[in-house]
């Protein structure tokens, strides 16, 4: 459980994602993030979470920025109006990840991992519950005799303290197994999960030099004050790898809001791919702001 209700100012934010056009699941959840804002009488900030070179596309920033309006959302602090937390957007922010990324390296919180994405959701017990990542089997997990070494397949050995920079390998966080992460959700209640058991030693900086999404995040959301993160019940795995990288880089832990997922006439959740669904395509369809909330 985060405390934090003795602050007096209040920081939510909304961090959208350039990949594609927002849907009526994001539209959900940024309101609320704005309305509880408005409510604590605090400040929301914008992010445009842009790490994904190949993935994000100057076309959904802009729309990004229209739909957000559109709907009602107004922000004090973003790319497009500055503030004093910038840059907003996380492609110009790199230095302070790799900032985290050192540090976790110094204190022998993480290690390379040459497994690929495949190598993990093939191997024996490493169950893939939806779309949540696979738990990790522990194939590159470092072996301590005396000094922490790691153990690569088909590399010799080789410290962790020997690497300048994280690219070309994966590094992953070395969860703490066994270790009860509970946290009181302001929206779903008390949440508890076990390291090891519901997650597995997870991605923190990937073999493309890009910064992973835990990272990024936590990092971000320390620097830029953020008392309090909105998002989809789709990432509560999430929030509790977060809390443990808040914890191993000495940064508060922030209150948590989980909003419910919305789901197609199908049950499924709705991603980027239900272009139907998606706020562009609804205000093509003369939907109103209030209807697309509602």
């Amino acid at each position: 459980m985060s405390g934090k209700s003795d602050r007096k100012v209040y920081r939510g934010r909304v961090a959208p994602s350039p990949t594609g056009l927002l849907h009526l699941g994001h539209a959900r959840t940024f309101w609320t993030a704005a309305r509880r804002a408005a409510e604590h009488g605090g400040d929301l900030i914008f992010r445009n979470e842009d790490l994904d070179s190949q993935r994000c596309r100057p076309e959904f920033v802009q729309a990004m920025f229209e739909d957000l309006r559109w709907l009602g959302i107004e922000w004090s602090e973003g790319p497009d109006c500055g503030g004093e937390f910038g840059p907003y957007a996380q492609s110009g922010r790199r230095e302070l990840y790799f900032s985290a990324w050192k540090k976790l390296r110094e204190r022998g919180l993480i290690y390379p991992c040459s497994c690929s994405r495949k190598d993990v959701a093939l191997a024996a017990g490493a169950p893939n519950e939806g779309e949540d990542e696979a738990v990790y089997p522990g194939s590159c997990r470092p072996h301590t005799s005396g000094a922490a070494r790691l153990r690569t397949r088909g590399t010799a050995e080789a410290a962790v303290a020997t690497w300048a920079a994280p690219r070309g390998v994966n590094w992953r966080f070395l969860v703490p197994d066994g270790e009860e992460i509970s946290f009181n959700d302001l929206h779903l209640g008390p949440q508890r999960f076990v390291a090891g058991k519901d997650f597995g030693d997870f991605i923190v900086w990937r073999r493309d030099d890009v910064p992973a999404y835990q990272l990024a995040v936590v990092v971000d959301d320390a620097a830029m004050g953020i008392t309090e993160v909105v998002r989809g019940a789709d990432l509560l795995r999430s929030t509790a790898r977060q809390i443990l990288l808040c914890r191993a880089l000495g940064f508060p832990v922030p209150d948590y809001y989980h909003c419910n997922l919305v789901r197609d006439d199908a049950g499924v959740r709705l991603a980027k791919r239900h272009d139907a669904l998606s706020i562009r395509r609804l205000r093509e369809l003369g939907w109103t702001a209030e209807r697309v909330r509602g």
